[in-house]
């Protein structure tokens, strides 16, 4: 008699899995069935199976959760390698009965043909996200033992209902990261394979398929994030017969080259978590679900969310003691809680073609060390916190004259520069300890409260020196290894991961850290879309949102201060700005906006992130509503002038329908221009009205004149 199927459900999810082997296979994914009994699991089951069509297999096709052609699977498969040629067809199959604990199912597979063992485990999170993992273990015991078996890729895939018809993904540059792209799922493979050795400014972020049209709050959803900070691959596939009745598919994993995983007898490789969402309310309900899951963790940050100063874009690379600690003075006048040294402190580091490696300060430009510098920002009551890129080194440093077997490049040559800068071998034992040691004294020396971790280029060549072999996974487990050490050592400590700004983006790299920062252009205008689409796996207390200079230092477009203060008020904020050369007009309004973030700090680090779906592509709603419903603050954006006159009425999502609210227009960052000679009278006076008509009817908008925004305060009365 065959085993019942295994419901699990949690936050409106239900995933029903059949687990008669020979692999378990998914029978729905999606909206809460409700209590099903034995009956009812088994009847659909019993559905799942349909008629063998002509010129097809004679038996149904299946999909599994590791779909393979013994399955007569004709799509990609889940698991792909070889032992010198052969063993090329798996056959995996339960060796027991699975295994459920809580909403953990764990199957033990065992492959007679590649002699392998695979432990496969599929969980279903409080916040209603499905996460899926594999170990591939070689056993000690297996023939050929001086041959090893090369892993060519091991994915995670779950089926899509037919209904899913339109994919939306990610592409982007540097410092335009995170830009997205929709198109309609047909016959075939849309696949994504990420090669920087990083997710990349053009990562696919969080794959999502859903109904036609779906919007932030409209359409169901299927989302897909691989946590993984190497090489990705990602894959929406449809076939033209079903199995079962699945036609197609989502999954991901991690993209392995050639010879990089080889299992001798006893070793084994273990996947990257792929965390599986669904969502009967548009993509905002996909956000929901990652934000719950991560604000749930043990290690995610308890207590508000510093303001920072960046000396990046204040200073570069001009280090000199006295203007620094003008600008520590002016940053604790207006309210900043962290001051973060960027690059340019470290020994020989006067540019950006040397120095990168030699993890000490440069006493020709720092005298006294960053004592002096640090000891007078925490006088002031200030968190020290410091820039470093350990993964990366410069041709001209110490490290690489001494230590060139230490490069994560060919033997012959050292492969191609970026930014004049190379790859340090993390994954070399010797390497690793000396960053770890290096950093660890840093850390140490000048209480270091924050490490701003960057990651400037592309792995191209990235193979060991030692072996030849290549080396992203391995870079990848290391640095992960070394950040793990580091907070080990160090309680406390906390860690952004940058990456030519936003390139590194993943819940693999959160969690280890405690931010990302989005993107190297902080022009407003850019970063509205940036780190909406950010958000939409992050919560913003983990996304950087900083304020810069008029002027944009990556676009030169020119944007009034109100403008900045507002599309950079909803995130963990910062300055990076030159302020010892501010006006006391531009100071006064600074200390306001962060006076103003810092009271609803609370809510953006425990609300629910909405947007408001809009015709109109030069208006965006953004908005935080507080757990109970009982608080909400919206920016309304417009980045460009539209075709027609007047904005119209736009509803605030996610506000309760039974409550009544007080509006306001938050002056505290400064007014906003508007286009019409009047604007609307609940603008200027007091507004109270119910949340039925905010949420469905809306509020007539004022027209703002391009590229300002206006931040509206709701709170319930």
């Amino acid at each position: 008699m065959s085993p019942t199927p295994v419901h699990l459900r949690a936050a409106g999810v239900s995933l029903v899995l059949d687990v008669t082997g020979p692999v378990p296979s998914v029978l729905h994914w999606g909206a809460d069935l409700g209590e099903l009994d034995t009956a009812d699991l088994d009847a659909l089951r019993a559905t799942d199976v349909l008629e063998v069509p002509h010129n097809q297999p004679d038996d149904p096709r299946r999909l599994t959760l590791l779909p393979t052609e013994h399955d007569m699977w004709s799509g990609t498969p889940g698991f792909a390698g070889h032992l010198a040629g052969t063993r090329t067809t798996p056959r995996p199959e339960l060796r027991a009965a699975v295994r459920v604990t809580g909403r953990t199912v764990a199957a033990d597979l065992v492959d007679p043909v590649t002699g392998l063992e695979i432990d496969l485990v599929v969980a279903l999170s409080p916040e209603g996200l499905v996460q899926v993992s594999h170990t591939v273990r070689r056993p000690a015991g297996d023939a050929d033992p001086e041959q090893p078996f090369d892993v060519a890729g091991v994915l995670a895939v779950l089926p899509l209902p037919a209904r899913a018809t339109e994919i939306l993904d990610f592409t982007g540059r540097w410092a335009r990261e995170r830009q997205p792209q929709r198109l309609p799922v047909v016959d075939g493979a849309h696949r994504r394979d990420v090669r920087r050795g990083k997710p990349g400014p053009d990562s696919p972020h969080l794959a999502m398929v859903g109904t036609p049209a779906f919007g932030s709050r409209t359409g169901e959803v299927w989302g897909l994030h691989v946590a993984w900070s190497g090489d990705t691959s990602w894959l929406v596939e449809r076939l033209p017969e079903p199995a079962g009745t699945h036609r197609s598919v989502l999954g991901g994993g991690e993209l392995l080259r050639a010879g990089e995983v080889r299992l001798l007898p006893g070793q084994e490789y273990r996947t990257p978590t792929a965390y599986f969402a669904w969502s009967d309310r548009g993509t905002d309900g996909i956000a929901d679900r990652f934000h719950q899951h991560l604000r749930a963790r043990s290690g995610h940050p308890a207590r508000p969310r510093p303001v920072i100063v960046n000396t990046w874009e204040a200073v570069y690379f001009d280090h000199r003691l006295e203007p620094l600690l003008q600008l520590v003075d002016r940053a604790a006048e207006i309210g900043v809680e962290r001051f973060v040294l960027d690059d340019g402190w470290f020994l020989g580091r006067r540019d950006d073609t040397a120095g990168l490696g030699d993890w000490s300060v440069d006493r020709t430009v720092w005298t006294e060390g960053l004592g002096p510098l640090a000891d007078h920002v925490r006088a002031r009551g200030l968190e020290f916190g410091l820039w470093v890129e350990p993964e990366m080194v410069n041709l001209d440093s110490e490290l690489a004259r001494t230590h060139p077997e230490w490069l994560l490049a060919p033997a012959p040559g050292v492969g191609p520069a970026s930014r004049n800068q190379y790859v340090v071998n993390v994954a070399h034992p010797e390497a690793f300890e000396y960053l770890l040691t290096s950093i660890s004294a840093l850390v140490s020396e000048y209480d270091i409260a924050y490490l701003k971790w960057d990651h400037n280029r592309e792995l191209h060549e990235a193979v060991s020196r030692v072996d030849g072999r290549p080396g992203v996974s391995a870079q990848t487990h290391a640095v992960y290894a070394l950040f793990d050490r580091l907070r080990d050592r160090h309680p406390g400590l906390e860690i952004e991961s940058c990456s030519s700004g936003g390139a590194r983006v993943d819940l693999g790299i959160l969690e280890r850290t405690d931010r990302v920062w989005a993107s190297d252009c902080i022009d407003p205008v850019e970063r509205v879309m940036i780190d909406r689409w950010t958000m939409q796996l992050l919560p913003p207390e983990l996304v950087g949102a900083h304020v810069g200079a008029p002027r944009s230092h990556t676009t030169a477009r020119v944007t009034d201060l109100p403008f900045r203060l507002a599309t950079a008020l909803i995130g963990h904020v910062g300055v990076e700005w030159n302020l010892n050369e501010r006006s006391p007009e531009e100071l006064a309004i600074l200390r306001s906006w962060i006076g103003y973030h810092k009271s609803i700090r609370p809510l953006i680090a425990s609300g629910t992130v909405v947007h408001g779906d809009l015709a109109d592509p030069q208006t965006t709603l953004a908005g935080v509503v507080s757990p109970e419903r009982d608080q909400a603050v919206f920016v309304w954006t417009r980045t460009g002038t539209s075709a027609t006159t007047q904005a119209g009425r736009v509803p605030l999502p996610g506000l309760a329908e039974d409550r009544t609210y007080s509006v306001r227009v938050v002056s505290e960052l400064g007014e906003p221009e508007f286009t019409a000679r009047v604007a609307p009278a609940w603008t200027t006076a007091p507004l109270t009205i119910s949340g039925s008509v905010l949420g469905a009817v809306g509020l007539p908008m004022p027209t703002l004149a391009p590229q300002q925004a206006m931040v509206l305060e709701v709170r319930a009365v």
